[in-house]
């Protein structure tokens, strides 16, 4: 009886523990479902938007670093028109590009909001991290807004602030 309790114990153990998921920002497969082979205007605006991102803050010195998730939330505030955007680059502290999300446009449907993932672990940001989005709009559209939540927690207490993102082309 004892080994049947101990088996049954050791399979629920088993069954309980989670794979590791692979978030879904990082996939292709999930940006390839929102590309667009061929944009349906010829008359877009064009623009570029520079957001700022943390994937790590300094804490008491310049050698004490938190690690921070970030969710970067693509906002389309349009009630009637899809947005595009065109290509989306994540720069490091040093300015150099570390990740290209996708360089193919995606759509993003009226009102709807698309997020990319910055992991907790994936800290190769590092302290001054940011974005660079190109995007397309119908004429007389509003612009997608480009906002960014960076969050940790250490025992009883927690690190979150948000970020815009500024226009720049």
């Amino acid at each position: 009886m004892k080994y049947i309790l101990s088996l049954f114990l050791f399979a629920a153990l088993l069954y309980s523990c989670e794979k590791p998921r692979k978030l879904s920002s990082t996939d292709p497969v999930n940006w390839e479902k929102k590309m667009v082979k061929n944009i349906p205007y010829d008359s877009l605006e064009t623009g570029s938007t520079f957001l700022s991102i943390y994937s790590q803050i300094f804490l008491r010195t310049d050698q004490d670093e938190a690690d921070l998730t970030a969710t970067v939330s693509l906002h389309n505030p349009n009630i009637t028109d899809t947005i595009y955007i065109a290509k989306a680059v994540y720069y490091n502290t040093t300015g150099t590009a570390i990740r290209t999300y996708f360089d193919k446009p995606i759509f993003v449907r009226p009102m709807e909001t698309v997020q990319i993932v910055i992991d907790g672990v994936d800290n190769e940001g590092g302290t001054g991290a940011n974005f660079i989005f190109d995007w397309q709009i119908k004429p007389n559209s509003r612009e997608p807004l480009f906002e960014a939540v960076m969050i940790s927690t250490y025992g009883q207490q927690g690190i979150s602030f948000v970020t815009e993102g500024k226009r720049v082309k």
